[in-house]
Formats: structure tokens, sequence, C-alpha cells
């Protein structure tokens, strides 16, 4: 007979559509799931709704629910090949990756808690950034629904593993959410990879193995991956994507700086184009500059400039014009100032820290290539100059448009002879600085050559040289393929000294170099010490967001060989067959949510803490179920329950519906009790399928466990007995649902079960452990949908039936 156990019935839902994924919260009272339209539900126990989190996509659904130990950080696998972490505190979304397959399941290991040793590395400069680093200024102007989600920020909380496991069989690791921390391919290590199926791949204990569950043909095999490189470099690797997640924050930093300038920029060139268009279209190619030069210089103004002053601009609309312009580019001023510069530095920062870990080989020689950190550096150190050439260009053009600005005031009051003030009056150089900022408006427009850069204006670049730009390498210019501009394509006025560094394409106008600079004529005598690789190289040619292209590039580059390094080093040490599936069919490969009867295998992982042991259950087909203990510690032992719902052949005479019960459902309720869901089959049309909930204990059934040393092969189908539930005393605790119930979630820290039924449109939730005094209602299996109907919260509790021993 089974022990008896009791669970309390808290409240039944209907739901407004098809749950698929269920997944409690380990710590706090926090249920999510996922919907048929691809929503992610956050409730708490008491049915309130704490987000709803839409779909990424038309017909895109959920496939992995998972959260972060004792955290609110949610992982979402969907089949677009979506990951999303999900922050149910802050409602929004953290983080997200892309990737290029349908994703099978992601998870969050057990937290990673190293134990430090005189031999080991020692992780003790976490947030040390934040006492030489100011915090970075927020970006007000950004707007979040413009973000994707490769721009959010990373998690927080407690370190540990990210596995994202796809259906193509390839599985990848990621720590702390950011670093890429290897890979592995599954169907490199199976004999049969056309008969291929994936089911569950888990991070063992110590962090140093995997166990995957995979169909090898007609065969069920769990594979044992050992991975030295993550059993010696967990500490450093920790340190590692601690400033891998410091990194890409800044790179999303900078790619929202950037945006935030584009807008800006946008809003400078609004407001000049839109008075000035109509004027600088009915002009001929290189007349603005003349005409404006012609004023400044001889005081005479053509009829049509003199109709552009007076009918078109006016001084009161200059004004207005003038203000909005300058509040833009001061705004720039400061974006590039202080926002950019200070990401610039930042990311130096961690660069320069990471070439230093790089130098510590004893602990970093896997993870860190010092040469390849160095070039990041340089790369950074580049795209860190180029922001300072930014600031200069913008600098002065803010000179430059507030005496364009005051020049057009003192016109416009000149030519209608008005008074002008004492204070408008200007000198030879502010004189000299206008007429360079005339010519500039237009600038000649050199012939085509291979050797020569083209300067055009702002349209040209925008269309054609943009695209032959992009294509083009570093070293190479653009092609003489680009038309002439025209009057109707040209720039209305140019202000390309600023918006061509936004572009990626080379620079039309780069900065001119200042004769009285020693260091780029030190650089340009002496070809040795420009070419140093201890010295950052400076490209005059290239747009800012080129040069941020390449630093990304360089800082992709620094995290490569961690990836590699661990990739490389997964051994299978063992191949533990399972038992035998039916041969696979089309149809059922290609919908992963979909199984035969014969072939139904559903698993569930568990880390027992105390006895070092990596618990998985797993059900072989609907009738038979099996749970290995794999110990981690020096004797390399794995344990195995063999159980069946069927009774033995000696098993006392049973109710009528134990003897055609089939597995739905299993989960780890804790590390001693696993808890099944289970149907009655019949083939009757008719009739309608039972559901019990059976709460099976691992430690009653640990004397009917077999011990095998891991070997490279193990056949448990020839190395096992199966039991029958029946017959294992005090093991198995069964009771009936009302309703055909689909799917189970437990959670042992939160003692609840929900179990959905109704064609997964209706959840019931359970708390369970309750105590024998508490139990004042006996349950029957018909009075299932009395107590819970639709929308009430009942208050009833249940006794777990008993079933007789043998």
């Amino acid at each position: 007979m089974a022990q008896s156990s009791s669970m309390k019935l808290l409240g039944a839902r209907n739901m407004s559509c098809i749950v698929e994924r269920m997944e409690w919260n380990n710590k706090m009272d926090l249920i999510a799931y996922g919907t048929e339209k691809g929503e992610v539900v956050i409730q708490r126990l008491n049915w309130q709704k704490i987000v709803t989190f839409p779909t990424p996509g038309e017909d895109v659904r959920v496939r992995s629910l998972s959260w972060q130990m004792d955290e609110t950080l949610l992982a979402v696998g969907y089949s677009n090949g979506k990951v999303a972490l999900l922050d149910a505190e802050s409602e929004t979304i953290i983080s997200g990756l892309i990737y290029e397959d349908d994703i099978k399941k992601v998870y969050f290991s057990k937290a990673i808690n190293c134990k430090e040793g005189l031999d080991s590395y020692t992780c003790n400069a976490k947030d040390k950034h934040k006492r030489y680093l100011p915090k970075l200024p927020p970006l007000t102007n950004i707007d979040p629904c413009l973000k994707t989600l490769d721009q959010k920020s990373f998690p927080k909380g407690s370190p540990c593993f990210l596995v994202v496991i796809m259906r193509s069989g390839k599985v990848h690791l990621l720590l702390l959410g950011a670093l890429q921390a290897g890979s592995i391919d599954l169907t490199q290590h199976v004999l049969n990879p056309d008969q291929f199926d994936v089911y569950d791949v888990r991070l063992n204990g110590d962090f140093n193995a995997i166990y995957a569950l995979l169909r090898d043909g007609q065969q069920l095999k769990l594979l044992h991956f050992h991975n030295q490189v993550l059993q010696d470099s967990i500490s450093p690797m920790l340190e590692l994507a601690s400033h891998c997640a410091h990194i890409l924050e800044t790179k999303n930093y900078i790619n929202d700086t950037q945006q935030c300038l584009t807008e800006a920029w946008e809003t400078v060139q609004l407001e000049m184009d839109n008075k000035l268009t109509k004027y600088a279209n009915s002009q001929a190619y290189g007349m603005i500059s003349a005409h404006f030069l012609e004023l400044l210089v001889f005081g005479y103004a053509t009829l049509e400039v003199e109709e552009f002053l007076f009918e078109t601009l006016t001084e009161k609309g200059f004004k207005k014009i003038a203000n909005s312009v300058d509040l833009s580019l001061n705004n720039l001023q400061g974006l590039v100032f202080k926002q950019l510069n200070g990401a610039a530095i930042n990311m130096f920062y961690f660069l320069n820290t990471i070439a230093g870990f790089g130098r510590m080989t004893h602990f970093f020689e896997a993870l860190i290539s010092p040469d390849v950190a160095s070039e990041a550096m340089r790369a950074c150190g580049s795209f860190l100059l180029k922001v300072h050439e930014l600031q200069r260009t913008i600098d002065t053009l803010v000179y430059d448009m507030k005496l364009f600005h005051s020049w057009v005031i003192f016109t416009i009051l000149r030519l209608s002879h008005q008074e002008i003030p004492d204070d408008m009056v200007f000198t030879g150089k502010e004189n000299l600085a206008l007429a360079e900022f005339f010519c500039s408006m237009e600038p000649e427009i050199p012939e085509p050559c291979e050797d020569v850069d083209i300067s055009i204006d702002k349209s040209a670049t925008t269309s054609t040289t943009a695209a032959a730009a992009t294509a083009a390498t570093e070293e190479e210019l653009p092609s003489d393929d680009n038309p002439a501009p025209s009057a109707t394509t040209r720039s209305k006025f140019n202000l390309e000294r600023v918006g061509q560094y936004l572009e990626n394409a080379y620079l039309t106008q780069p900065h001119p170099v200042d004769p009285a600079e020693i260091w780029p004529r030190l650089l340009a005598e002496n070809e040795c010490l420009a070419q140093c690789n201890l010295l950052v190289p400076h490209d005059k040619r290239l747009s800012l967001i080129q040069q941020r292209d390449k630093m990304f590039n360089a800082i992709d580059a620094v995290f490569h060989k961690p990836t590699e390094s661990i990739s490389a080093s997964f051994k299978l040490s063992s191949t533990v067959i399972c038992g035998d599936l039916q041969h696979m069919h089309a149809e059922s490969a290609a919908e992963p949510d979909q199984q035969s009867n014969s072939d139904f295998v559903n698993c569930s992982y568990y880390v027992h803490e105390a006895t070092r042991c990596d618990m998985l259950a797993l059900t072989i087909g609907r009738q038979e179920a099996m749970v290995l203990e794999f110990s981690r510690g020096e004797d390399c032992l794995m344990r195995c329950i063999r159980v069946q719902l069927q009774p033995g052949p000696f098993t006392a005479q049973l109710q009528e519906d134990y003897y055609n019960l089939r597995f739905v459902d299993l989960q780890f309720y804790n590390e001693s009790s696993l808890s099944m869901l289970a149907q009655t089959s019949t083939t009757a049309t008719s009739a309608r399928p039972h559901s019990y909930f059976l709460q099976f204990s691992l430690s009653a059934a640990r004397n009917h466990c077999t011990q095998h040393q891991l070997t490279p092969l193990i056949k448990l189908d020839e190395a096992t007995v199966t039991h029958s539930v029946h017959d294992i005393p005090d093991a198995a605790a069964f009771k009936a649902l009302d309703g055909v119930c689909e799917m189970l979630a437990v959670s042992g820290s939160r003692k609840v079960a929900t179990v959905l039924s109704d064609r997964r449109r209706k959840m019931t939730i359970f708390e369970m452990e309750i105590e024998e005094e508490e139990d004042d209602t006996e349950m029957s299996q018909t009075s299932f949908l009395e107590i819970s109907k639709e929308s009430a919260l009942a208050t009833g509790s249940i006794d777990l039936e008993k079933h007789s021993d043998t």
C-alpha cells in the first residue's frame, strides 16, 4: 500500500485560449505559461495576472519556458528561433538572441558557486569598474519601442548558464546570457543522422559535462559528454563573461547613441531644407555659393537672393529657424561629448582588462588570445579618435552656423535699411570663416579617377555612393559609376561635414589636417612609426559608422576563442541505450509537438546537491519510465530504477482503470518524489479517458534500483529489470482527476502542482503536502468539476487514494 499524501484544491479557471507550456517559479508564487497565440503570461497563485508579453511574430509558438533560479527572470524559446529573456518584476524584455532554426528547449542551469582553492583563479573584481568609470548618462531621446531584442541590457543576479537546444541537434551554452561558452552538434555523434531527434540536453551539476537524450535510428540513447575546459576554467570564464556582458551593454549604448545622433542631425537638415529647398532647386549648381560670396564681399544681392531673403525667410522666421538649429546642434554636441565619448572610454577600459587577463596564460590561455584582444583595443582607440574628430567637426559647424545665422539677419537688416546693432559687426577672421563656409556649401566635383576619392553632396552619397562604399572593402575606394550631381539630386545646402559621419560610406569631405599639429607630420614622415602596432591608427577616410563596425568586428573576434576551445573539448565518454523506438515517420519529424503513443518520450531533470547526483527521469513509450541517477563522485556510478504502469504477474487485484494506464507527463517534484500524470487508454470512441495524478516515491523504490559503472557503452534494456509501480511497497500514491488532463507543472519548493485539462483550456492548481488534520473533504473522481467550476476558487481538500499492497 502506498503512503498517503494529500493535496488541496486552490482553484480552477477556464482559459481564454489553449495553453501550450507551463513553468512554476522556484521561489515566488509566479507561474508562467505560453498560449497558442505565442503570448507569454505571468500570473500569481491567486490568478492575478502580472504581465503579458506579446508574440514576437505571426504564427510563432512558445517552445520552452524556464525561470532563472530564485529570480524573476524568464527565458522563452520561440519556434522562429528567438530566445527572449523576460523580467517579470520590471515587466520588460531584458535581452534576446536570434538563431536560424526552431528552438527545442531553453533553460537556466543552477547557480554557479565555484569553490575557490589555492590553485584556482579567484574572481574578486566584480563591478570593479564602477570605482573608475562614471555612470553613462541615460538616453532620454531614444524611443523604447524602436529598440530590438538585441539592444537591451543583460540580466543581473546569480551567475548561471543559459542552454539553448535546437531541433537540428545543435546545443549552445551561454554564460550570464552574454558569453558564447561553447556549442555542440549532436548529429555528429549518432549513427543514423537521418533518423535523429533530440529530446533534452542537460548540463551536469559540476558544469563539466552534459547529458543528451536523443533518438539514434530506432534506439533511445543518453550520451554523456565530458568537457575538460569547462572543468578547469569555470572561474576565469565567469570573469570573462562578466566583462563580455559589460561590453555588449556598451555596444548597445553606442548603437542607441548613434540613433539619437541621426535623429538630431535629421532635425537640423529638416529645419534648414524646409525653407531653402525652393531657392536651392531653382539655382544651377555652384550659383548658391557664388551669390552668397558676392553678397558677402561686394554687398550686392541678385533679385533671386532678395526675394529669398525677404519673402521666403523674413527676419522673424529665420530667427526661429536659427534657434531650432542651434538647439539641435547643441544636442549633437552633448551626445558626442558625453554619451559617445564616455561609451568609447568604457569600452576601452573593458577591453584593456580583457587584454590583461590574456597575459595570465595559466588561467586564460584557453579563453583569450592576447594578440586578438590587443587588436580590439587598437580598433577601440581608432573609434575614440573618430569620435574626437566628429566632435571637432561639430564644434566647427556650430561656430559656422552661428556666423551664418548672424550674417543672414545682418544682411536682411542692411538690405531693408534697418538699424544694425553694434554687436553684429564681423571681424576679418569671421568674414574669412564665412567665405570658407559658403565655398563648402557646393564643393567642386573632381573628375572620377581610380586613385582619388570622390567628394559629392548628400543626395548622391545616400543613393549611389553609399551602396558602392558598403560593398567595397576598406582598401577600395568608391567607383566612378556614380552619376554627376545635378540640380535636382544635389544637397540643398551642404552640411555633410557632420552628416557624412553618420552614413555607412566613405567621407566625402574628410576633416582637414591642421598644419600646426606635429603628430600627423611625424607619422607622415616615418612610415615605420605609422605602422607600429603599439600606436592607434587613425583612418581619415572612414565614417563613424564604418569605424564603429570595424571595432565591433574586432570585439567579436575576441570572444571566438572561448567558443572554439570549449566546443572542441566535448568528448563522448559514455553511451547509455535506454530502449527501442519505432521507425521515425516524416510527419512526426515535421511537427515536434506530436508524438505517437509508442514513441512517447518525456523527460525531467533534477540536481541533488546533498548526494552530488544528477537525476534524469524519462518515459520510454506510454507504458514505461526510468529514473537514472549519475554520481559526480569518483565512483562514476549510475543507478537505474525502471518502472511500468501495467501490473506485474504477481500484482494483486486492482480496479479496472489501473490495467490500461498510460503516461501523459512527468516531472521531478523534489529529490525524493516524482510526479506523474496518467490516462486510461481505451479503444471505444465514446468512452472518455480517466486521468490520474501519481506521486512516486524515489526513496521507497531505491531498493529496486540497479547499479552500473559508467563505461563507454551501457545497454540498460539488457541489464535492468522493469518493476510495476503497483509492486513497489509505499512507492506510488494515485489520485483520480476528472476530465482529460494533458500537462503537468509542479514545484516542490513552492509545494504546488498545476494540471491542464479539457484540451489544455482549463488550468487547475493544487497545494501539495497538506497535513491530515486539514483534510476535511474527501474528493471523488466525479466531484472534481462540481467543486472547480468555471472561474471558481474552491477550498476543499483532497486525500490521495491509497493503493493496496500486494
